[in-house]
């Protein structure tokens, strides 16, 4: 499926940037949220169950987000340098398509930030 969405061979090598900090985001994920509930009271009830349920949503809405994002300025900037070396005029479209998939992430973060803000 990568190899169809961006042309060329898609290697571990390339898959492993988008999956460490994937990884990174899971560790600390699981640390903030054991300590969370940890600090909250020893036994969990519900208030600590909502605490945590958005902890968990606001992380993947960064998360995702983030991981959406790069694949969307990946795939806008390596395709329109190639069209800028033919067309010089086009430098403009590639900043305009890579400034929107930056707001992917910046979407996923106020997402979060208004998920935490109601916890």
């Amino acid at each position: 499926m990568l190899n169809r969405m961006f042309g060329r061979r898609f290697t571990f090598g390339r898959s492993l940037i988008f999956l460490v900090p994937l990884i990174i985001s899971i560790i600390t994920f699981a640390a903030l949220a054991s300590s969370t509930l940890a600090a909250v009271e020893p036994q969990p009830t519900e208030a600590a169950g909502a605490k945590l349920y958005g902890l968990i949503a606001a992380s993947l809405a960064v998360g995702l987000s983030g991981l959406g994002a790069g694949i969307a300025i990946f795939g806008s900037t390596s395709a329109g340098m190639a069209a800028t070396v033919e067309r010089p005029e086009l430098t403009t479209w590639v900043l305009i398509f890579a400034g929107l998939g930056e707001g992917l992430a910046i979407y996923g973060l106020v997402v979060a930030i208004m998920i935490l803000g109601k916890i």
